[in-house]
């Protein structure tokens, strides 16, 4: 049996507003919905996660999803909410950002064509590079009144501090956007965030009054942190879907590391597990909060779905590793990249690979005279004394001599001294 969509995200806490009509059309036929998504970067960051899960449990529904990405739009920027006008992108650097969003969403949405509702990716620019701006603003420009246009919030918020006629427009593009899918997919509804309610209602209007048609509006709220704090920054930035920008262990921490009270409304939002199974995880969680099942299961369900089951088995490891509970075996499974972000931050030496070749270079050497990782020879001899010094996560004495069969991918080693104290050798 097909899920009643709006119900499912009723619960989930993932309906902001929703315009009139929309649940009825839902219910009595396959609808098809689109959410926008502007290119301004080449991957797509957690903050987009609400649209796409939309995406996902509309098609899960029996209806279909469109994912609109802004070539057109994205060359103007949206000032919704926004303090300043963005950086404009050229048509190649937005062709490149599609291209990488497109594989992305492909994790989420199916686009399997023998289905009816099978996903399908579009791109505003492809009807608009043609369109001339004399024709735009006679056909469509005429239909929405300036005093309209300004009544909405987002364009209110910006009045203040200046908003350029570029931006202006905006939500008449996006609009269109919306009366091009109405006319060529048959498209009745568009979903987004809170603050897109202005600019999607821009589009309904537009079928109204262009072409005498009911169309709809669905919003969810914008997630922020339970502090009030904004929701996927971290120290470093946005945390992204793309490994190479954030990597799939710092992504599995980033839902490891959420305060209780957010990872209740998270794991609605961003994961799939069913309402009897989240349940029944909050009542594990609350008997026994310190083993944060709940942010575990959690960060599984996106790390998994966003990445692989591969990466989330290295980020658990990594984890492990850090927090002392790792084997030397266990390290050796991590790749290069999963290693230094792991330890990022971590004191890094240097040294040469000819110091490992043939009988290698004795540890004492290596920590206080090569990488100056210890005050004195002394001071290494007594910590290896004590037992505290692990290379590699294993113990050693002092006439322990490193070798490139010590490398971890082939370029790292580990030393550890006590619990805490983490340095790295980066062998160039």
């Amino acid at each position: 049996m097909k899920i009643n969509f709006v119900e499912e995200l009723r619960w989930r806490g993932m309906i902001h507003d929703i315009m009139p009509g929309a649940e009825e059309q839902l219910n009595k036929e396959m609808t098809t919905a689109y959410v926008g998504i502007d290119p301004t970067a080449d991957s797509l960051h957690i903050g987009h996660l609400v649209s796409i899960m939309m995406l996902k449990h509309l098609q899960m529904a029996g209806h279909k999803p469109l994912a609109v990405v802004g070539g057109a739009t994205g060359m103007i920027g949206d000032p919704s909410f926004k303090a300043a006008e963005r950086k404009l992108l050229t048509v190649e650097e937005i062709q490149h950002n599609v291209d990488c969003i497109r594989k992305q969403l492909e994790k989420f949405l199916s686009f399997d064509e023998k289905d009816a509702n099978a996903a399908e990716i579009l791109n505003n620019y492809d009807w608009m590079k043609d369109y001339l701006f004399l024709d735009f603003i006679r056909d469509v420009g005429k239909h929405i009144t300036v005093n309209y246009m300004m009544a909405k919030d987002s364009v209110k918020k910006r009045m203040e501090t200046g908003i350029s006629f570029t931006e202006f427009t905006y939500q008449l593009l996006q609009g269109y956007d919306f009366l091009t899918l109405y006319r060529s997919k048959g498209c009745r509804l568009q979903m987004g965030g809170s603050d897109q309610w202005g600019n999607i209602t821009t589009g309904t209007e537009l079928i109204r009054r262009m072409e005498g048609g009911e169309a709809y509006a669905l919003t969810c709220p914008l997630i922020t942190k339970a502090d009030g704090t904004k929701f996927g920054k971290t120290e470093g930035g946005n945390v992204w879907l793309d490994p190479e920008k954030t990597s799939p262990y710092k992504f599995y921490q980033f839902w490891l590391n959420c305060s209780d009270e957010d990872t209740s409304r998270y794991i609605r939002i961003f994961t799939l597990l069913p309402k009897q199974e989240i349940e029944r995880l909050e009542e594990e969680h609350k008997a026994a909060p310190h083993l944060r099942i709940l942010q575990k299961a959690l960060a599984k369900d996106i790390t998994i779905r966003v990445h692989s089951e591969k990466d989330y088995e290295a980020a658990v490891a990594a984890s492990e590793i850090l927090f002392g509970k790792g084997t030397t075996e266990m390290l050796q499974k991590l790749d290069k990249d999963t290693l230094k972000s792991v330890f990022e931050g971590v004191p890094t030496f240097e040294i040469s690979r000819e110091l490992l070749k043939s009988d290698g270079i004795n540890i004492v050497e290596l920590t206080a005279a090569e990488t100056n990782m210890f005050a004195s020879k002394g001071e290494v001899k007594r910590a290896l004394k004590e037992n505290s010094i692990s290379l590699n996560k294993a113990k050693i004495s002092d006439t322990y001599q490193v070798t490139e069969k010590d490398l971890l991918s082939d370029s790292i080693i580990l030393v550890q001294k006590g619990k805490k104290n983490y340095y790295l050798v980066e062998v160039k």
